[in-house]
């Protein structure tokens, strides 16, 4: 007679903890990656909002400013000469960020980081990193020791996430090996009071990685970024196309009030002078049909219009990345291309402020295209202006 093995009894109150704490373990993992790479992609959005549309929203206050100042000076008005002077102020009240920047790094005595090529890094980025955090994260284990070395690695991993570089991310993959975990053995006497402080410990925290979230989004920087979630750097490009035209429309209106009765009629200052202090800078424009066939160009369009159709020989820098690769830029004078004109004015912008010589191609490639100047695809078929 064959002896049977005795079952062994398992506490039904124990195997219960077992299945909630692995389904808030999984909970809390999924929500604190989603955190962290909306917290990621936040930090890189205001930056490169700041980097690139920066001074345009300096250019629209300083126009705010000479547009209020004209007003004043045709009609002496208390109630104009009033909004005039609180324009102004608020232009010269305005902090400068860069210069806020340099001195927190100077305190840190640390080199600026490079700037982020993308708001949202790229997919296989993504997969790399969640799938790090899902098994690095400190909180996987209770050993002090572990929870420290899993911490240090972790920063590791999301500062190479920040910059979106997945050729690190695949070495910080292959590096990492998972150490024992500290937690009780099924069997010992000690899980099940275990399992209820780890339960109270995940709900908790789930709890708080709900709140940050709710915090992040609702930031301005969340809030803008939420307009376009699935293609940030789109909306950047698209910003800035509406602050051009609206800096465009202003300095059309103070043309014209310039144009009129001298802006120094009321205060008996030189209308001349007066209005070579207050005329922002134009930024330098060529018709399509009047760029040399030998021009260094620079087309900041994404990937799918590049592609559908471009000049031969062009260099190709989506608008969202030029920032991070100027040293790509040759010394000669730059004509910038887009489709309409819009993102490459703003790319001219920049670089005419940052000491470049550069030049922005009026009506982009369709204006190109229009001239009957010549266009390539990357395929092979019939190049258009996409």
């Amino acid at each position: 007679m064959t002896a049977q093995i005795p079952v062994r009894w398992t506490d039904p109150q124990q195997g219960e903890l077992e299945e909630r704490v692995e389904a808030a373990e999984l909970a809390w993992l999924t929500m604190d990656v989603d955190v962290r790479t909306l917290r990621v992609e936040i930090d890189n959005f205001a930056l490169i909002h700041h980097q690139l549309l920066g001074p345009l929203y300096a250019r629209l206050d300083e126009l705010d400013a000479l547009l209020a100042e004209a007003v004043a000076a045709r009609t002496g008005l208390p109630d104009d000469l009033r909004r005039a002077h609180e324009a102004r102020q608020r232009v010269e009240d305005m902090p400068d960020l860069d210069a806020l920047f340099d001195s927190v790094r100077a305190q840190e005595d640390a080199p600026p980081p490079p700037a982020p090529v993308r708001v949202r890094p790229g997919r296989d980025a993504q997969r790399i990193y969640r799938e790090l955090v899902r098994r690095a994260h400190p909180d996987l284990s209770t050993d002090p020791a572990e929870q420290e070395r899993r911490a240090a690695f972790l920063a590791r991993v999301n500062e190479a996430y920040a910059y979106g570089d997945t050729g690190v991310l695949e070495e910080l993959s292959a590096e990492w090996s998972t150490a024992p975990e500290a937690a009780p053995a099924t069997d010992s006497p000690d899980r099940l009071g275990w399992l209820r402080r780890r339960l109270e410990w995940l709900t908790g925290r789930i709890g708080e990685l709900a709140a940050e979230q709710v915090r992040l989004e609702r930031s301005a920087m969340g809030e803008l970024l939420a307009l376009a979630p699935q293609d940030p750097d789109g909306l950047l490009a698209e910003l800035a196309e509406q602050l051009l035209a609206r800096a465009a429309a202003q300095q059309a209106e103070l043309e014209g009030l310039l144009g009129g009765r001298p802006v120094g009629d009321n205060d008996g200052a030189d209308p001349e002078a007066q209005e070579n202090q207050t005329m922002f800078a134009q930024i330098p424009t060529i018709d399509a049909a009047a760029v040399p066939a030998d021009a260094a160009l620079l087309d900041v369009r994404e990937q799918d219009e590049w592609d559908a159709g471009h000049v031969a020989g062009a260099l190709h820098i989506p608008i969202g990345e030029v920032v991070a690769r100027l040293g790509e830029l040759p010394d000669d004078k730059l004509y910038v291309l887009c489709r309409v004109g819009g993102r490459s004015a703003q790319v001219v912008q920049y670089l005419v402020q940052n000491g470049r010589e550069a030049v922005n191609v009026d009506g982009g490639m369709y204006a190109w295209d229009g001239a009957g100047r010549p266009m390539v695809s990357s395929g092979g078929q019939d190049a258009f202006v996409l």
